[in-house]
Order: C-alpha cells, then sequence, then structure tokens
C-alpha cells in the first residue's frame, strides 16, 4: 500500500504528520520519488494534497493536475488540506484587498468557489448528518472533530446543481463530481473580529473519495478517520506496519531539506553542534554575570544538558505593523536551519499565517503551542508554552511578536501585548522598526523610545534593527544617536537593505507565495546579518508572573 504526499514549491509537507500515512512523495511532474517514472495514478492507493500556497506558486504542473484527476476518476481518495482543498475546487477569489476578484482556477473536482475569509482558530468541527463520505464514517453529528484553521481564502461556495449551467464560464461547468457538506467548524474569530459562526470547512465529491477540508491536523487528532482511509484502501495489519515504518523513513527526508527543491541539506551535525556551542558559551557568559550579583545557584550549560531545559528564546518585536517582522523571522529561522539548528517559530496571539514562510524553511509542524495567548485570542498562555518548549527537541525558539509591542498594554485584559509576554518570562527583544513610511530617522526615535520604555518594564533589549533602509549613511548616522540614547552598542544597532518585490504575492495577510517570499527573506538575512550575534541575543525564559493593570499603568 503507497499513500502519496504532493511536494513542490509553495507546499507545506512539514506543517501536520498527516496521521503518519505518507509513503512516497509525488513531485511536479506527477511522478513518485525514485519510482523510475511511476506514474502516481498507477502507483498510488491516495493521495493527501497539503496546505500552502499552491494556487498563489502555479506550482501545480499539467502531468501532476492530470495524476491527480486520474485518482479522482478511479475512486481513489484524493484528500485536500486548505490550499489543497482550494486546488481540488473550482476556483478561488484571492482579491483580498484587491478593488476586483482575483481568480485562480482549480482542477474541478470539487465543485465548490472560495473567495476571502480569514480564520485562525483551533476549532470543533461537527460532521453533515447528509454525507455518506468513507472519510466520515462512524462520526456522528454529536462528536466533535478537532485540529486548526489557518487561512486567508476560506469561505466555500457550494454551487447549486440546479444552477443553470449555460450562464456560468465555460471552465467551470459541472464536470459531474459535485459536492456535498462533510463537516461545519465553530470559529471564534473571523476577519480579526470576535464572532460565535458555525461555518462550512469541508465537502465531499458525490462518490465521496475527493475530500477537501480546511481543518488541519484532521489526520493528526482525529484517529477514526486515519482508520477509515485505511479500511477504505483495503490496507491489512501487515500492511498497516509498513506503511508506518516507511512514513518515518519519508518524514527524515523531508526535514533533511530547506524549503522544496533547494538540494540544501539541513542535517550536518558537525555544522550543528559548533552552531549549538556558540549559543551555549553565551548562555553560560550570562549565568557568570548573573551570579556575581545574585546569590542564585544556576548550573551552566553543555552539549548534553543543552537540549534537557527550555530552548534559548528572542522575540522580534517592533514599534508597529508592516514593519517586516515576518520576513526578518522567516530569514534568521531559515539561516540558522541551514546551520542545522531545529527552530521553533511562535507568534505572539492569534495570526499563526505569519509563521507560515518559516515552516516553510524549516518544514517544522505548526505545534499546538505556537500561538502565544493574549487576553481571550490565541491558542495557549506562555507559561504552559515554556513547559512543553522543556519537553521539545527545538535548539532555538524565536517569537514573532504583534502589531507594536506595546499594543493592547493598557487594555484591562491580562494579558494583551508582546511586552507582557515578554517581561512574565524574562524574554529579550531584537526592536525592529520599517523605515518605509517616516523615514530612518523617525525610526530611529520611535526605537529609542520604545526600547526605553521596555527597559523600565525590565524587558532587556539586546538589538535593534532597522528595515527597509535606503540610505546606509544616514543609517551610520542614526545608529550613533540609538546607540548613545539607549545604552546599546553601536554593533548592536543593525540594518536590512529595502528589497523590491511584488507587493501582493508577499504580503501574508494579502496573498503571498511561500517559495518567493523565503527565498528573498533568507538571502537577506544572510547578506546582511551576523547570526552569532543574533544568537547571542537570546536568553533562557522562564515564567514568573504577569504584570498586574495597576502595575503596568505605572509605566504609562
Amino acid at each position: 500500500m503507497k499513500i502519496g504526499l504532493v511536494y513542490v514549491k509553495g507546499a507545506l509537507p512539514g506543517f501536520e504528520d498527516f496521521g503518519n500515512l505518507p509513503t512516497d512523495i509525488v513531485k511536479s511532474n506527477g511522478l513518485i520519488k525514485d519510482s523510475n517514472a511511476l506514474k502516481a495514478s498507477e502507483e498510488l492507493d491516495a493521495i493527501i494534497i497539503p496546505g500552502g500556497s499552491l494556487l498563489e506558486s502555479n506550482s501545480v504542473s499539467t502531468d501532476l493536475a492530470n495524476e491527480i484527476t486520474k485518482m479522482a476518476y478511479d475512486e481513489k481518495p484524493v484528500i485536500g488540506i486548505c490550499s489543497g482543498f482550494q486546488l481540488l475546487a473550482n476556483e478561488t477569489d484571492v482579491g483580498r484587498r484587491s478593488p476586483c476578484p482575483i481568480i485562480k482556477k482549480g482542477l474541478g473536482l470539487l465543485d465548490v468557489n472560495f473567495s476571502p475569509l480569514i480564520s485562525n482558530d483551533r476549532i470543533n468541527a461537527v460532521v453533515s448528518d447528509n454525507n455518506n463520505s468513507f472519510f466520515t464514517k462512524n462520526i456522528t453529528p454529536s462528536d466533535f472533530i478537532t485540529g486548526f484553521h489557518c487561512h486567508t481564502y476560506g469561505k466555500i461556495e457550494i454551487i447549486d446543481e440546479n444552477y443553470d449551467n449555460g450562464s456560468k464560464d465555460e471552465n467551470t461547468i459541472k464536470n459531474n463530481f459535485g459536492a456535498k457538506p462533510l463537516h461545519y467548524s465553530k470559529i471564534k474569530r473571523m476577519n480579526y473580529g470576535d464572532t460565535d459562526s458555525s461555518i462550512l470547512s469541508g465537502v465531499s465529491n458525490d462518490n465521496g473519495n475527493v475530500i477537501g477540508t480546511m481543518i488541519h491536523g484532521i489526520l493528526d487528532e482525529n484517529p477514526v478517520i486515519v482508520d477509515n482511509i485505511l479500511d477504505y484502501i483495503g490496507a491489512n495489519y501487515i500492511e498497516l506496519d509498513n506503511i508506518f515504518k516507511v512514513n518515518e523513513e519519508l518524514k527524515k527526508f523531508i526535514k533533511s531539506e530547506l524549503a522544496i527543491d533547494t538540494g540544501i541539506n539541513t542535517k550536518n551535525i558537525n555544522r550543528c553542534n559548533e552552531f549549538r556551542k556558540i549559543i551555549i558559551s553565551s548562555i553560560n557568559n550570562k549565568i557568570t554575570n548573573f551570579k556575581e550579583t545574585n546569590s542564585k545557584d544556576i548550573n551552566f550549560y553543555n552539549l548534553d544538558s543543552f537540549n534537557k531545559e527550555i530552548p534559548p528564546t528572542l522575540m522580534i518585536g517592533s514599534t508597529g505593523s508592516d514593519s517586516g517582522k515576518t520576513f526578518i523571522v522567516s530569514g534568521i529561522t531559515g539561516a540558522l536551519t541551514k546551520k542545522g539548528l531545529n527552530v521553533a517559530v511562535l507568534k505572539v496571539g492569534p495570526d499563526v499565517r505569519d509563521i507560515e514562510p518559516s515552516l516553510y524553511l524549516t518544514k517544522n509542524k505548526m505545534e499546538d503551542y505556537s500561538s502565544i495567548k493574549i487576553g481571550h485570542i490565541g491558542w495557549m498562555d506562555i507559561e504552559e508554552t515554556l513547559k512543553r518548549l522543556k519537553n521539545s527537541n527545538y535548539d532555538f525558539v524565536i517569537i514573532e511578536g504583534v502589531m507594536s509591542v506595546f499594543t493592547g498594554i493598557l487594555n484591562e485584559k491580562i494579558p494583551y501585548s508582546g511586552a507582557e509576554i515578554a517581561v512574565s518570562s524574562n524574554i529579550p527583544i531584537l526592536m525592529v522598526s520599517g523605515v518605509n513610511k517616516g523615514g530612518i530617522e523617525s525610526a530611529a526615535v520611535d526605537l529609542v523610545s520604545h526600547t526605553n520604555k521596555l527597559k523600565e518594564l525590565g524587558i532587556n533589549v539586546n538589538g535593534i534593527l532597522l528595515n527597509k533602509v535606503y540610505d546606509e549613511n544616514i543609517f551610520n548616522n542614526v545608529s550613533k544617536f540609538i546607540a548613545t540614547e539607549t545604552g546599546l552598542s553601536k554593533e548592536d544597532i543593525l540594518y536590512l537593505p529595502k528589497i523590491k518585490m511584488d507587493a501582493r504575492s508577499t504580503t501574508p495577510e494579502v496573498e503571498i507565495k511561500l517559495e518567493e517570499f523565503s527565498k528573498y527573506a533568507l538571502k537577506t538575512v544572510e547578506s546582511y546579518l551576523d547570526l552569532e550575534k543574533i544568537v547571542k541575543m537570546a536568553d533562557i525564559p522562564g515564567f514568573k508572573g504577569y504584570l498586574s493593570f495597576d502595575d503596568i499603568k505605572k509605566f504609562f
């Protein structure tokens, strides 16, 4: 038995484990890797199409599309998740923030259309009682399916079977596959606002073998669905054992390459240990300095103890939105992964879409603690997150902040800002400001003000980065001012130049080609930033409690 996983640019094959089912990767030519030109439709018993930016990246070739379609006609399971679902649909309007629709055509294997709807919730979903697909067999309408959403274009419209096909675009004429509701997600946030809604989040074709779902983790968190798939393809106990063994090797292969089709191997043990030693030396120096002024005894780190503690952590905070945090986090994450480190990327607040480019590079999973809760939004509080990190196999943690580090700090909900998360857990910050709106000089003033207020709160700001710099001479002048006003070394004042990119295809909350955005981020960071300097800014976090609202008001 063989189950394929589509592995093309823009896909997220490491985003989840897919129930540990995939045994083979399917490349853009529709062939199975290392199969001597065996076509996917002839060799596979089922195929899974992961999320990512498949439509935006235009990475599904005619050959691959034909193989997926052939499997659908042969009534083999074809399972599309998020972007993979959109690929199976008729079309998706990716024209968010556009004055007119921007239509991306799908394969038409599910008779639905997509349009913008943002959701990043962890969800409970209920199955439709009018669907007899194998996928939801043995799940009743009173049972919950669990997982999470992470999408920008999630509004699903089933095309009415009684609709006049003569009035439709010739490319969306009904293909006889149809579409039936499969499950509905209960969500608490939609399009950046609170809600209490139930939305259609999955469909099947009329025969029930083609499945589209917007729920990530649906195979990892719901074993009954995995059993249904294995039962449908007729896998016996011996074949089950082989599927899971082969899957372990497949995951090692997937993780061994940075991004997709780059040829960059990330599993250099010697290179990894060299960089670990740099981090350990930096942490031990901080411990030495701490011991000189405190009586508390803290053990020093070595390679053996390194992965037994919470990994060194650094937050990328900013003076406001559109500063380039996602770009910077993606570039640093990719560069450290190339060094062999296993890097966890977390997001303050609910918008986990921002860390997708990093996960595209690392092939790491979206963890159930990837979103740090602030107020009533997000997935897991920082105290529990740190406990989970201590039991992880990550070497380094990067936390992407939300908006300005101070946005929400005077909301009576505790915590409600990146600054509160940082001060609660001894997390140092690399402060960032984009200079594209007010110029380099204004950004410098903002950074000084933010940095000094963070220091008043007891937060270590260990570096400052001006992003989108258009004049190096002006940067050199303001870096002296920043260093003088904040007490930082001039060597800790960094910059990245302005990079010309397509405005639509490189904006995570609008439209993104993961491979293009990630490539630019990685290349820019490697060209302009000293990675040793970055990792030395990190420290070992530890939860000590939140500031009360009365305490916070004393600083403002």
